[in-house]
């Protein structure tokens, strides 16, 4: 069984339509989505509709725990609590409340799933060995997916040896048969790792393997709807550095 895995969708209808494009046209019989449907991006109730759409399995990010008012917005940088603070006062009650279904963490899967780590599913970034080795440690399963860092990439560790791993491009893959493993997708609505392209995930259980996939979308659409939202500017300028 192959699955298709996205996160940090972050309310970009233009990112998340083109990604669902892909994954249709691809082998995958499923789709997983590790949180954050609304966030930094004017079309929440759309990315919404589609996660309820698509998504066999979806979890709840930082962003989406802050609009139902799970965790405080006073813990967000100043961007991001004025974008959901305007997802608050647009999402319709039946977002809301499809939001406030959703958990950080499922650990009922092959693998188990993060919006963020296994030591914090809400809030750490996993971006460094060390973080990794902690993470590692604790984790339920083997293979963890999380998100919520934006960036495509990878954390694995040997027996014998200390955790290593880095960020990987459209089309490498990962052998997941031996060893620990944190594997994340990258961001589908706001990429921070320099590659403006959605970027999603092919997990294959079968042969246990990942593939990393980038998927180009309007991203000047997507701005544009930003922009027309009155929300920051840096959020609609930086989608198309991938930053």
């Amino acid at each position: 069984m192959k699955i298709a895995v996205v996160s940090d969708v972050h309310g970009n209808r233009h990112a998340f339509e083109a990604v669902l494009d892909a994954v249709a046209e691809s082998d995958c019989e499923e789709l997983w989505c590790l949180g954050d449907l609304v966030g930094y991006g004017a079309d929440p109730d759309a990315c919404v509709t589609l996660a309820r759409e698509h998504c066999a399995v979806c979890l709840a990010g930082n962003h989406d725990l802050g609009v139902t008012g799970a965790i405080p917005l006073e813990q967000f940088s100043r961007g991001a609590a004025i974008a959901a603070h305007w997802t608050r006062e647009t999402i319709t009650a039946e977002t809301l409340a499809y939001l406030s279904t959703l958990e950080p963490q499922n650990l009922n899967q092959a693998v188990a799933l993060y919006h963020a780590s296994p030591r914090d599913p809400i809030w750490e970034y996993v971006l460094s060995p060390l973080q990794a080795e902690l993470c590692l440690d604790v984790q339920a399963k083997p293979v963890s997916l999380i998100g919520h860092s934006h960036v495509a990439l990878y954390f694995s560790r040997v027996p014998g040896a200390a955790a290593t791993g880095e960020t990987q491009d459209d089309g490498q893959q990962l052998d997941l048969n031996e060893g620990e493993w944190l594997v994340n997708p990258g961001s589908v609505g706001q990429p921070r790792d320099g590659d403006p392209r959605a970027a999603w995930l092919e997990l294959d259980f079968e042969q246990w393997t990942a593939v990393y996939h980038r998927t180009e979308y309007d991203i000047a659409g997507a701005a544009a709807a930003i922009r027309a939202a009155k929300l920051p500017e840096s959020l609609a300028e930086r989608l198309q550095y991938g930053q």
